[in-house]
Formats: structure tokens, C-alpha cells, sequence
């Protein structure tokens, strides 16, 4: 009977680490989910700060990465 109780024990505890140990990757994932998040906004305010600040210059930009990518992908 103390066997199964010891065990009984164990078992709980371990589910109690592992519940912690979850608890905490989750805590973890969500801080960095928000700071991913928080980088990507600022990088987009930046670019359209760019745009608005270089219009020739972002247009010459996007017609060179077309004709790169024409060129990249275009069947021989």
C-alpha cells in the first residue's frame, strides 16, 4: 500500500513540474509573440515613412525587385 502511495505521490508531482514547466513556455511564447508583433509595426511605419519621404526611389526600387524576379523565374 505505501508503494502505490509513494508512486501516487510521484506522479502528482511530476504533473505539477510539468504543468509549471508548460505554464511558463506559454508565458514565454506570448512575450514574444507581442514582441515580433510590436517589430513588425514599427518596421511597416518605417517603410511607409520611406515611401512618403522617397517616392522615385521606392518606385526604381520595386521596378528593379520586378525585373529581378521576372528574370529569376522566367523559363529558359
Amino acid at each position: 500500500m505505501n508503494t502505490i502511495e509513494n508512486a501516487s505521490d510521484y506522479a502528482q508531482e511530476a504533473g505539477e513540474r510539468i504543468a509549471g514547466a508548460t505554464s511558463q513556455a506559454a508565458k514565454a511564447l506570448g512575450e514574444k509573440g507581442e514582441q515580433l508583433l510590436s517589430a513588425e509595426q514599427k518596421m511597416m511605419k518605417q517603410c511607409c515613412n520611406y515611401v512618403s519621404y522617397h517616392p522615385v526611389a521606392s518606385v526604381a526600387m520595386a521596378i528593379a525587385a520586378g525585373f529581378l524576379l521576372s528574370h529569376l523565374l522566367r523559363e529558359r
